[in-house]
């Protein structure tokens, strides 16, 4: 598997090829607009052709916006829909493979009572987005009724909505959190075998490298840098070397030796531990 991160486009899209340069990211993650801003504004016409230019077929995806909810009221759904659309056009315009998203929270009123709604906000961003952006369910820490935090409630919304185009990224610190333990052996089998049964494992497109501050299950979404927390490098050892993940991109999101996010330290750790899985 290719191994990267989430870069900056500060100063406009193609600045985010020299960042991923400098960590040596052999894929990588950016935002197309901010993540905490409804408004969505685009990237300049020359900034973008620089990146095109200049990205030499290194995998692209975007991450949405984090307001995104789609077990939200209707001016909420509303918004989301449209965030999420111009986020698809984006990923078209810059080449990317998709745009990564979480599906947010249904509030307390359980998956049921908001299924039919998350249903027709997904078929609705497919139908209206090129056919060469890829939309793609994050499974979530766990915390205040948030939309899949199990691969249950993913897969009945990939088996639901039936379009192809809908893909998954699965967060191995969210995957802590939300219960599953994929640190280890024997566990991740079991988690390779429901992803299988439940979602598909066609369906995964990308993995979120993320070291967890905090202990399984605690439902908290605390990233911590590669084998400083709960996984630890035999945990990522596991995880590199299982099958399900094979020729999957990695995306470290992780806060960075010095807390100015992905870097090239925890970049080499994780490609070190890849080259101990061969």
């Amino acid at each position: 598997m290719k191994i990267g991160a989430h870069v900056s486009t500060s100063g406009g899209v193609h600045n985010a090829v020299t960042n991923a340069m400098a960590i040596e990211a052999e894929c990588i993650q950016i935002f197309a607009s901010s993540p905490r801003a409804w408004a969505f504004k685009s990237q300049k016409s020359d900034s973008v052709d620089k990146f095109l230019k200049e990205i030499n077929n290194i995998p692209v995806f975007l991450h949405g916006s984090y307001l995104v909810n789609l077990g939200g009221e209707a001016d909420l759904l509303e918004k989301s829909v449209k965030s999420l659309i111009e986020h698809m056009n984006a990923a078209h315009q810059l080449k990317a493979n998709g745009v990564i998203f979480h599906c947010g929270s249904h509030k307390g009123a359980g998956f049921e009572a908001i299924l039919d709604q998350a249903l027709n906000c997904l078929e609705t961003v497919l139908d209206k987005t090129p056919e060469d952006s890829l939309l793609i369910i994050e499974n979530s820490a766990g915390a205040g009724g948030q939309i899949g935090s199990n691969l249950s409630e993913i897969g009945q919304l990939i088996s639901r909505v039936e379009n192809p185009r809908l893909k998954v990224c699965i967060d191995t610190q969210h995957a802590i959190a939300s219960g599953y333990d994929i640190s280890k052996p024997e566990i991740l089998d079991v988690f390779a075998e429901e992803f299988e049964n439940e979602i598909g494992t066609g369906r995964l497109v990308a993995v979120h490298a993320n070291d967890s501050k905090t202990d399984l299950g605690s439902g908290k979404d605390r990233h911590e840098n590669i084998g400083h927390g709960y996984i630890g490098d035999n945990g990522f050892r596991n995880i590199l070397s299982h099958e399900l993940f094979k020729e999957t991109p990695f995306i470290l999101e992780v806060p960075g030796i010095q807390g100015n996010g992905p870097d090239l330290a925890n970049i080499n750790r994780l490609k070190d531990i890849r080259e101990n899985c061969k």
